[in-house]
């Protein structure tokens, strides 16, 4: 039977090939020190263009946005030089990739961040699990809180990131509002408890992007989020709510995508899906990598236009094609997921050799 993941998407802002699109995915092979990708990157992307649609792992937009050893950025030239090594290779295979900027916020440590302390909405810290550092697990520290005039060259470096991003040949940028990051901490409860006009959780993320939008053009600007996800200690009173109105206020922008990731109680996808007019791509997040029958339901009945794999994309580099033959699916190996060399992220075999 015919998947419908392998049909063409033709939207207002966004043109693929196919709709099984690659998710971002930590991955850690860039420079600690420097934040430059390196050449085994480019190899690791290239391997994969035959995706929709790929999406980068997490890039930091600013120096206090870094959240683990070998995470790379894009705020100074030799970033960008050694993006565009990554982005030529994935042009040079036919395929598309967008940059996703990831502000981790309070999700990191002085260790990762020369010696300063990690920022956040407010001073709350995270008590549950560890942060990874170069020397090992380390509990969260109590984060800064942003002054508003931080907030505001907040919204400014992510503008300024996607700019890098275009420089660098990317075809455009997923600004990351979910899993617990930067600006879904905005979104919490838990994490927000701010008095002054960023008190409104849903105000930062839009500013973010309308200022992303201006700076690239909004057919190259995209979301992700991640409504009713409990990662990292977010907590969310009214998830329904708050992502109605931020999808309100977004909706008619003409962005390139929303990206919903369904990992909570509350059904994102089910509620958001006839509010959103765009392109909209959607992931169901589990212990599991995503099965390709529960996305090709989703692409089938309309409820997402395009389907984002992690998992099933980093132990598949021929995705599209397995799906095409009917193809068995390689599984994740154990090692290699976070930094290293080849194994585990060049290695995984293809139909072709």
């Amino acid at each position: 039977m015919h998947s419908p993941l392998l049909d063409p998407y033709r939207g207002p802002n966004l043109h693929l090939p196919n709709r099984a699109a690659m998710a971002p995915m930590t991955r850690s092979r860039a420079d600690d020190v420097t934040g430059v990708p390196t050449p085994i990157m480019a190899a690791y992307y290239a391997q994969r263009a035959a995706a929709g649609l790929i999406v980068s792992e997490g890039i930091w937009p600013h120096r206090l946005g870094k959240g683990g050893p070998g995470v790379p950025g894009l705020t100074d030239p030799a970033q960008v030089a050694g993006w565009r090594e990554v982005t030529r290779a994935v042009h040079a295979e036919g395929g598309r990739i967008f940059a996703q900027l990831w502000h981790v916020g309070r999700v990191s440590h002085p260790d990762l961040l020369a010696g300063a302390r990690p920022v956040a909405p407010s001073a709350v810290a995270i008590t549950s699990g560890a942060i990874h550092t170069a020397d090992g697990p380390k509990p969260y520290v109590r984060p800064r809180e942003l002054s508003t005039a931080e907030v505001a060259a907040s919204v400014e470096a992510h503008a300024e990131a996607a700019r890098n991003a275009v420089d660098a040949g990317f075809d455009g940028v997923e600004i990351s509002a979910a899993y617990g990051y930067l600006l879904a901490q905005f979104l919490a409860d838990s994490a927000n408890r701010r008095t002054d006009g960023y008190a409104d959780h849903v105000r930062f993320p839009i500013e973010v992007v309308e200022a992303v939008a201006a700076a690239i053009g909004p057919e190259r600007t995209a979301l992700r989020i991640s409504p009713d996800n409990t990662q990292l200690d977010i907590v969310e009173a009214d998830p329904a709510t708050r992502y109605r109105r931020l999808v309100g206020a977004l909706d008619g922008m003409g962005l390139a995508y929303l990206h919903v990731v369904q990992s909570g109680a509350y059904p994102a996808l089910a509620d958001l899906r006839p509010r959103w007019g765009g392109t909209l791509m959607a992931t169901y997040d589990g212990a599991e990598p995503g099965g390709h029958e529960r996305a090709e339901h989703a692409v089938r009945t309309g409820l997402a236009d395009v389907y984002a794999f992690g998992r099933l994309f980093l132990a598949n580099p021929d995705l599209p094609r397995r799906l095409a033959v009917g193809a068995e699916f390689n599984r994740p190996l154990k090692t290699g997921h976070y930094g290293g060399g080849a194994e585990g992220y060049l290695d995984y075999p293809r139909l072709d050799g």
